[in-house]
């Protein structure tokens, strides 16, 4: 039997894209699920991506928590 993953840590360059890419993983809408920003990204030099990625935790809602 295989269990359903109902919580998720995430790296992304932004946080939208760690939002996004838990999402397509969980394989939900953003209305089911409870996102906690543990990290936000940090830009390099001269404002370019990478210094430090964002980094979310993602647990998916209940059903009767559902929007």
């Amino acid at each position: 039997m295989q269990r359903k993953i109902t919580s998720l840590e995430v790296e992304g360059n932004t946080i939208e894209d760690a939002i996004q890419k838990a999402l397509k993983t969980l394989k939900v809408k953003r209305s089911q699920v409870k996102i906690e920003v543990l990290c936000e990204e940090e830009k390099g030099l001269f404002g370019m991506p990478g210094a430090q990625s964002a980094k979310i935790k993602v647990d998916i809602l209940p059903d009767k928590e559902k929007s």
